[in-house]
C-alpha cells in the first residue's frame, strides 16, 4: 500500500488485480463495484464498462478459484454473476426509489450525489419509459438513477423486473463476452496482448459509453438556449 496511487480509483485493472493477504479479492471487488453502480448509487465514477470488458480479458484469472469447467463455461458463469449482481443492485435502487425517492429532489448536492443526474435520469425515463431500464445499463450515470426514477414513478414491479433483468444479462454478457474472445482475437492474429494497451481500451470505452450521453446534454443545453 506504500506505492498506492489514487489515480487507481479510477483504474479498472487495479480491482481486477486487487489481492488481501495474499488472496486474489478481484471477483468479489468486481461483483461489489457492478452491485455499488444501482445499489449505492455511485456510478457516475466507478469504471462499469470497461471494469466489465477487462474482466473479459482477465476471465481466467478471475474465475480460477471457481472454475466449473471449460473456458466457454468459465466466461459464462462469470456473466452470470456479474449479471445478478446489477440485477441486486437495480432492485435496491427501486426499492430506494419506492420509499424516500421524493427526498433526494430536496437533496443538497454531494460528491456522491447530484441532482441534475436524476433529473436528467427523468428525461431519459419519461422518453424510452420501461426500455430505459435496459438502455441505462450501456450509459454511465444512467444506469445509476434509472432504477431509482423507476421506483420514484411506481413502475410496475414485474416490467421493471423484467427489463431488469434483460439489460443486466446484456450489458454484462456482451461486455465481458467481447474482452474475452477479441482479446483472444487479437492475440492469436496479430499478436497484439490487448493486456498491455489496458490504458488506451479504458479511454476508448470511456469515449464510447460517455460521448452519447455528452451527445444529448448538448442538444438539450443548445434547445434551452
Amino acid at each position: 500500500m506504500n506505492n498506492f496511487d489514487w489515480t487507481q480509483l479510477i483504474n479498472p485493472e487495479f480491482y481486477i488485480l486487487m489481492e488481501f493477504g495474499g488472496v486474489k479479492m478481484g471477483l468479489l471487488v468486481i461483483l461489489f463495484i457492478i452491485f455499488a453502480e444501482t445499489g449505492l448509487f455511485a456510478g457516475f465514477f466507478l469504471p462499469g464498462d470497461s471494469l466489465l470488458f477487462l474482466a473479459g480479458i482477465y476471465s481466467e484469472l478471475l474465475t480460477r478459484q471457481i472454475a466449473v469447467g471449460n473456458e466457454f463455461a468459465n466466461v459464462v458463469l462469470l456473466s452470470a454473476l456479474v449479471s445478478a449482481a446489477g440485477v441486486f443492485g437495480n432492485m435496491v435502487g427501486y426499492w430506494f426509489g419506492v420509499k424516500g425517492g421524493t427526498y433526494l429532489y430536496n437533496k443538497e448536492d454531494t460528491f456522491w450525489f447530484k441532482e441534475k443526474y436524476l433529473l436528467q435520469s427523468r428525461d431519459f425515463f419519461d422518453k424510452y419509459g420501461g426500455k430505459a431500464i435496459i438502455f441505462a445499463r450501456f450509459l454511465p450515470i444512467f444506469r445509476t438513477f434509472a432504477p431509482i426514477v423507476a421506483g420514484i414513478a411506481a413502475m410496475d414491479k414485474k416490467k421493471f423486473m423484467f427489463n431488469n433483468i434483460l439489460g443486466s444479462v446484456l450489458w454484462s454478457f456482451s461486455m465481458i463476452f467481447a474482452g474475452h474472445y477479441l482479446s483472444a482475437m487479437f492475440l492469436d492474429k496479430f499478436g497484439i496482448d490487448l493486456k498491455k494497451h489496458i490504458e488506451y481500451i479504458v479511454i476508448g470505452i470511456v469515449l464510447v459509453t460517455t460521448l452519447p450521453v455528452l451527445w444529448k446534454l448538448f442538444k438539450k443545453r443548445v434547445h434551452i438556449e
